[in-house]
Protein backbone atom coordinates (compact mmCIF):
# COMPACT_ATOMS: atom_id res chain seq x y z
CA UNK A 1 0.00 0.00 0.00
CA UNK A 2 1.13 3.66 -1.11
CA UNK A 3 0.60 7.01 0.62
CA UNK A 4 0.58 9.89 -1.36
CA UNK A 5 0.90 13.66 -0.26
CA UNK A 6 4.81 13.94 -0.35
CA UNK A 7 6.39 15.79 -2.89
CA UNK A 8 9.90 14.70 -4.52
CA UNK A 9 11.99 17.22 -6.82
CA UNK A 10 13.16 16.20 -9.89
CA UNK A 11 15.41 18.89 -10.22
CA UNK A 12 17.87 19.15 -6.87
CA UNK A 13 17.41 22.18 -4.52
CA UNK A 14 20.86 23.16 -5.03
CA UNK A 15 20.93 23.49 -8.52
CA UNK A 16 17.39 25.46 -8.71
CA UNK A 17 18.97 27.83 -6.32
CA UNK A 18 22.22 28.40 -8.59
CA UNK A 19 19.68 28.76 -11.46
CA UNK A 20 17.26 31.54 -9.75
CA UNK A 21 20.03 33.49 -8.85
CA UNK A 22 21.34 33.41 -12.37
CA UNK A 23 18.14 34.42 -13.24
CA UNK A 24 17.86 37.26 -11.29
CA UNK A 25 21.39 38.98 -12.21
CA UNK A 26 20.32 41.08 -14.73
CA UNK A 27 18.05 43.08 -12.84
CA UNK A 28 21.09 44.31 -10.72
CA UNK A 29 23.85 43.99 -13.45
CA UNK A 30 21.75 45.50 -16.46
CA UNK A 31 19.78 48.16 -15.46
CA UNK A 32 22.20 51.01 -14.98
CA UNK A 33 20.87 53.45 -13.02
CA UNK A 34 17.79 51.22 -12.37
CA UNK A 35 19.61 48.15 -10.74
CA UNK A 36 17.77 46.83 -8.08
CA UNK A 37 19.66 45.93 -4.90
CA UNK A 38 19.65 42.49 -4.98
CA UNK A 39 20.00 41.60 -1.60
CA UNK A 40 16.07 42.72 -0.94
CA UNK A 41 15.20 40.49 -3.31
CA UNK A 42 17.27 37.41 -1.45
CA UNK A 43 15.45 38.85 1.39
CA UNK A 44 12.00 38.32 0.31
CA UNK A 45 12.87 35.11 -1.85
CA UNK A 46 13.21 33.76 1.75
CA UNK A 47 10.42 35.31 3.16
CA UNK A 48 8.28 32.65 0.42
CA UNK A 49 10.38 29.33 1.70
CA UNK A 50 9.95 30.78 5.73
CA UNK A 51 5.79 31.30 4.82
CA UNK A 52 5.45 27.91 2.99
CA UNK A 53 7.18 27.87 -0.42
CA UNK A 54 4.01 28.05 -2.11
CA UNK A 55 2.05 30.40 -4.55
CA UNK A 56 -0.45 31.21 -1.22
CA UNK A 57 2.53 32.70 0.29
CA UNK A 58 2.28 35.28 -1.81
CA UNK A 59 -0.76 36.79 -1.21
CA UNK A 60 0.27 37.31 2.34
CA UNK A 61 4.00 38.69 1.13
CA UNK A 62 3.14 41.25 -1.02
CA UNK A 63 0.46 43.25 0.78
CA UNK A 64 2.42 43.12 3.98
CA UNK A 65 6.35 43.59 2.80
CA UNK A 66 4.77 46.50 0.61
CA UNK A 67 3.31 48.09 3.39
CA UNK A 68 6.14 48.22 5.35
CA UNK A 69 7.92 50.01 2.53
CA UNK A 70 4.40 52.91 2.85
CA UNK A 71 4.87 52.79 6.73
CA UNK A 72 9.10 53.49 6.26
CA UNK A 73 8.31 55.80 3.59
CA UNK A 74 5.87 58.17 5.78
CA UNK A 75 8.07 57.86 8.46
CA UNK A 76 11.00 59.22 6.06
CA UNK A 77 9.13 62.00 4.64
CA UNK A 78 8.17 63.28 7.54
CA UNK A 79 11.79 63.23 8.80
CA UNK A 80 13.18 64.93 5.55
CA UNK A 81 11.10 67.73 5.98
CA UNK A 82 11.80 67.74 9.76
CA UNK A 83 15.78 67.98 8.46
CA UNK A 84 14.71 70.96 6.46
CA UNK A 85 12.84 72.91 8.69
CA UNK A 86 16.12 72.32 11.46
CA UNK A 87 18.24 73.27 8.79
CA UNK A 88 20.58 70.60 9.18
CA UNK A 89 20.75 70.87 13.65
CA UNK A 90 22.67 68.03 15.20
CA UNK A 91 24.17 67.07 18.08
CA UNK A 92 27.00 65.24 16.60
CA UNK A 93 25.79 64.77 13.23
CA UNK A 94 24.23 66.63 10.96
CA UNK A 95 20.40 66.66 10.99
CA UNK A 96 20.91 63.49 13.69
CA UNK A 97 18.47 65.58 15.33
CA UNK A 98 15.20 65.23 13.19
CA UNK A 99 16.85 61.78 12.35
CA UNK A 100 15.95 61.07 16.02
CA UNK A 101 12.45 62.81 16.41
CA UNK A 102 11.91 61.86 13.12
CA UNK A 103 11.61 58.39 13.46
CA UNK A 104 10.66 58.19 17.16
CA UNK A 105 7.54 60.22 16.32
CA UNK A 106 6.84 58.98 12.73
CA UNK A 107 6.95 55.05 13.95
CA UNK A 108 5.20 55.68 17.32
CA UNK A 109 2.23 57.30 15.24
CA UNK A 110 2.17 54.72 12.05
CA UNK A 111 3.02 51.61 13.69
CA UNK A 112 0.25 52.38 16.28
CA UNK A 113 -1.88 52.69 13.46
CA UNK A 114 -1.21 49.54 11.70
CA UNK A 115 -3.73 47.94 14.13
CA UNK A 116 -6.53 49.25 12.08
CA UNK A 117 -5.39 47.47 8.72
CA UNK A 118 -6.82 44.28 7.50
CA UNK A 119 -4.02 42.14 8.04
CA UNK A 120 -3.20 39.82 10.32
CA UNK A 121 0.44 41.58 11.07
CA UNK A 122 1.38 39.87 14.24
CA UNK A 123 0.69 36.44 12.33
CA UNK A 124 2.18 34.81 9.40
CA UNK A 125 2.61 38.82 7.89
CA UNK A 126 4.33 40.25 9.98
CA UNK A 127 8.02 39.49 8.68
CA UNK A 128 7.35 40.80 5.33
CA UNK A 129 5.29 43.79 7.53
CA UNK A 130 8.82 44.49 9.27
CA UNK A 131 11.08 43.39 6.57
CA UNK A 132 9.61 46.04 4.13
CA UNK A 133 9.97 48.51 6.79
CA UNK A 134 13.60 47.41 7.50
CA UNK A 135 14.51 46.87 3.67
CA UNK A 136 12.99 50.33 2.71
CA UNK A 137 15.57 51.97 5.56
CA UNK A 138 18.34 49.84 4.42
CA UNK A 139 17.93 50.74 0.78
CA UNK A 140 17.45 54.76 1.37
CA UNK A 141 20.21 54.72 3.75
CA UNK A 142 23.08 52.58 1.90
CA UNK A 143 21.77 54.95 -1.46
CA UNK A 144 21.36 51.47 -2.90
CA UNK A 145 18.89 53.11 -5.31
CA UNK A 146 19.50 56.82 -5.11
CA UNK A 147 21.03 56.74 -8.98
CA UNK A 148 17.06 56.27 -10.19
CA UNK A 149 16.60 59.88 -8.85
CA UNK A 150 15.54 62.10 -11.19
CA UNK A 151 18.03 65.05 -11.56
CA UNK A 152 18.38 67.33 -9.43
CA UNK A 153 15.82 66.06 -7.06
CA UNK A 154 16.36 67.60 -3.43
CA UNK A 155 16.10 65.25 -0.47
CA UNK A 156 12.26 65.27 0.25
CA UNK A 157 12.51 62.79 -3.01
CA UNK A 158 14.88 60.15 -1.79
CA UNK A 159 12.71 58.48 0.52
CA UNK A 160 9.92 57.86 -2.59
CA UNK A 161 12.74 56.40 -4.66
CA UNK A 162 14.29 54.46 -1.90
CA UNK A 163 10.42 52.96 -1.55
CA UNK A 164 10.39 52.11 -5.59
CA UNK A 165 13.76 50.59 -5.40
CA UNK A 166 12.66 48.47 -1.95
CA UNK A 167 9.09 47.82 -3.64
CA UNK A 168 10.63 46.35 -7.17
CA UNK A 169 13.34 44.65 -5.45
CA UNK A 170 10.92 43.18 -3.01
CA UNK A 171 8.17 42.47 -6.07
CA UNK A 172 11.36 40.43 -7.61
CA UNK A 173 12.13 38.43 -4.32
CA UNK A 174 8.82 36.81 -4.04
CA UNK A 175 8.85 35.87 -7.72
CA UNK A 176 12.58 34.39 -7.28
CA UNK A 177 10.81 32.55 -4.58
CA UNK A 178 7.97 31.35 -7.00
CA UNK A 179 10.66 30.85 -9.82
CA UNK A 180 12.88 28.52 -7.52
CA UNK A 181 10.25 26.00 -6.38
CA UNK A 182 8.71 25.91 -10.00
CA UNK A 183 11.54 24.66 -11.63
CA UNK A 184 11.88 22.13 -9.04
CA UNK A 185 9.49 20.67 -10.80
CA UNK A 186 7.66 18.54 -8.07
CA UNK A 187 6.21 15.63 -8.38
CA UNK A 188 3.73 13.45 -6.07
CA UNK A 189 5.73 10.58 -4.26
CA UNK A 190 4.34 7.57 -3.17
CA UNK A 191 5.64 6.42 0.32
CA UNK A 192 5.29 3.26 1.51
CA UNK A 193 2.91 2.58 4.22
CA UNK A 194 3.56 -0.21 6.33
CA UNK A 195 1.37 -2.51 7.28
CA UNK A 196 -0.68 -3.73 10.53
CA UNK A 197 -0.04 -7.69 10.78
Amino acid sequence: MAETGMKRERVPLWLAVAITVVVSLPFGLWLGDYNLPLWVSFIVWAEYFVLGGTPAALRVIVPAYLLGVLVALGVTTFTAALEGALDGAGLVAEDDIAAFVGMFVGFCVLLYAVRWVPLPLFGSASLPFFNGVSMMLAVLFTSAFISAAPAGSGPLLEPAVAAVGAGLAGLLGGFLGWFNVTILFPVDAEVPVAQAD
